[in-house]
């Protein structure tokens, strides 16, 4: 197989000082059109309309076949008009929660719903024709929904019966009170509600507060090492990896549903890396930076702290799962001891488990869309000036994703009912944004996303070719069914990538509320099935018609797993006064901007 080859010099991000005139002209226009385009290239778009343009109008059978079905989808809304309204298809039996309300199924409003849904439809089989390329398709259908979500009359105060009817009852107060948050938004000026509601969650006080020290910091990572809360625990420390993209504290949100408390709970002791939040200054670091200054150097230090020879358990999440597969490939590349230039320091691994984390991004879901070489350029212009990509900025594609429950719904009932959503203490986390550095940020997504690098074993660790075949420690992986950012079925593909071991759980939830699913929580459910190492391939479908389904949450099947392949327990010890720099949380996560 021919392997694309690594990224070019030229490709990446040119520093201003090393810009011509003209390429610096270029690139402050383009950087200057971004806030009026959600941060997404516009040339992207338009070339995915112009495909599906050219190809529409060079094929009049298909013109034709479109025709015959805005004409039959146009007669049901007219029939629906004339008809009173279906009790089997709208209320509280349509599939669009939007609709349920059994408001809908009275006239007008069923017409209206019945009009919008029929354009759906439309849009849902108009929106790709034969010759286009398959991402132009999926990006036009995607953009068709997110205007068409705009336009729904669920949206709009004189075609929403629920919120007519919410007007009359309050007596207009609900929708002036919905006017001020308006204002309050538009403007940037917290009303007292507002900032009564930051104030409920703070890192430190009751988000982040598992106790634990920092034993070691450099200029990206601190290391944070959790307190033992049990008399015994197994020998085999547990390194936690977090995703650079967002604030490690996820996995230590309140008591009730911290996994790094549940974790040392049962006898595990934890230690957590914290990213550093970057700045212009930091706008040169690179994928290889953050292995060798995150995961190498925090693990170096865990065998200073247990011994060399002391092997450790390993878990990244989301992206940090990635970057822990890469650190695993490189470290089984060679025997492992000769792969890398920090080898020798490291201790051994004991097992890897990976959340919600993709090591093949040949079908990476609808964030794929937003990854492409315009895409790319476009966010290095905007990137290159600043030296850094803010979370605000990234928060644009990922609401897309979820643009009718995050954006329409919440807008409706804030603006048009007046409900203000409340903070939960994942909704907190959520806005507790971080930056990415400029080349770091250009690699992981040229080298990842737009070459599938990792997963065609091209992918370079200090000059230098890593396999995924080279991982042999046992894995134990997680998926999630509503995942948008890391879809289940692409988690999975790790299965034919490598031959270890591999336990793989689905579970219910998005690509967040599925992972922080603590033993309780109400209607929870995963499957769990396991592949001996070179065991036999088996895909997607069959294992998901295989796996048993079980109730409640994964994390006791996880440290099951984990106990059954760490050493008997032993006394607990404390934190060596000496190795502590300060008390969790630390510096890092404290680290805020105002992008």
């Amino acid at each position: 197989m021919r392997m694309p080859p690594p990224v070019a010099n030229h490709l990446l991000p040119r520093p201003p000082a090393l810009e011509s005139p003209t390429q610096r002209l270029d690139r402050l226009v383009h950087a200057s059109a971004a806030p009026f385009t959600a941060d997404l290239s516009p040339v992207s778009l338009a070339l995915a309309w112009a495909d599906w343009a050219w190809h529409l109008g060079v094929s009049p059978g298909r013109q034709m076949e479109l025709a015959a079905l805005a004409t039959r989808l146009g007669r049901d809304t007219l029939e629906h008009a004339a008809a009173p309204s279906d009790p089997d298809a709208v209320g509280e039996a349509d599939d669009d929660p939007r609709f349920r309300h059994e408001a809908w199924t009275q006239w007008p409003f069923h017409v209206w719903r019945t009009a919008f849904r029929n354009s759906e439809s439309f849009w849902r089989d108009a929106g790709s024709t034969a010759g286009m390329s398959a991402h132009h398709a999926e990006l036009t259908q995607f953009f068709a929904r997110q205007w068409l979500g705009m336009f729904t009359p669920a949206n709009w105060l004189a075609t929403n019966p629920v919120v007519l009817q919410d007007v009359a009852d309050s007596w207009g107060a609900h929708l002036m009170k919905g006017a001020k948050h308006w204002w309050s938004d538009l403007t940037g000026i917290p009303t007292e509600e507002d900032i009564a509601e930051a104030r409920r969650f703070e890192v430190g006080r009751n988000l982040a507060i598992t106790p634990g020290k920092v034993v070691y910091r450099n200029r990206l990572v601190e290391l944070i090492r959790y307190a033992p809360q049990t008399r015994a625990v197994h020998p085999e420390p547990l390194f936690v990896v977090p995703s650079w993209i967002m604030k490690y504290y996820i996995l230590d949100l309140q008591p009730h549903n911290s996994l790094v408390r549940y974790l040392v709970q049962q006898g595990h002791t934890v230690y957590m890396l914290s990213w550093l939040n970057p700045d212009a200054g930091d706008r040169d670091l690179t994928m290889d930076d953050y292995l060798r200054l995150g995961v190498l150097d925090a693990l170096a230090r865990i065998g200073a702290l247990h011994g060399k020879s002391q092997a450790v358990h390993a878990m990244g999440y989301c992206l940090g799962g990635t970057l822990l597969a890469i650190a695993a490939a490189a470290l089984g590349r060679d025997g492992g001891r000769k792969a890398l230039a920090a080898a020798d320091r490291l201790p051994p691994i004991a097992s890897l488990t990976l959340l919600a984390a993709q090591t093949d991004f040949s079908e990476p879901g609808e964030l794929g869309l937003f990854i492409d070489e315009s895409q790319i350029g476009y966010l290095d212009a905007i990137t290159t000036g600043q030296g850094y990509l803010t979370g605000k900025q990234m928060a644009g594609s990922f609401q897309f994703l979820h643009s009718r429950d995050l954006v329409w719904t919440r807008r409706m009932r804030e603006y048009l009912m007046g409900e203000r959503e409340q903070r939960t203490d994942l909704m907190a986390w959520n806005a507790d944004t971080t930056r990415m550095p400029a080349r770091m940020h250009h690699e992981y997504l040229t080298a990842l996303y737009l070459r599938n690098a990792l997963a065609t074993s091209s992918y370079r660790v200090e000059g230098r070719a890593v396999s995924l075949a080279d991982i042999r420690w046992p894995v134990f992986m997680v998926g999630t069914e509503r995942d948008h950012i890391s879809p289940w079925r692409s988690v999975y593909k790790l299965h034919h990538l490598c031959d270890a071991e591999i336990t793989f759980v689905l579970t219910s939830g998005g690509h967040n509320a599925g992972i922080i699913s603590e033993p309780g929580h109400a209607g929870r459910t995963y499957r769990i099935a396991s592949r001996p190492a070179q065991g036999a391939w088996v895909d997607a479908n069959h294992w998901l018609e295989r796996a048993p389904v079980c109730e409640g949450s994964w994390w006791p099947a996880w440290h099951e797993w984990l106990a059954a392949r760490s050493s008997p327990l032993h006394k607990a010890r404390p934190i060596p006064v000496g190795a502590a720099l300060c008390d969790a949380p630390g510096r890092y996560v404290m680290q805020r901007y105002e992008d």
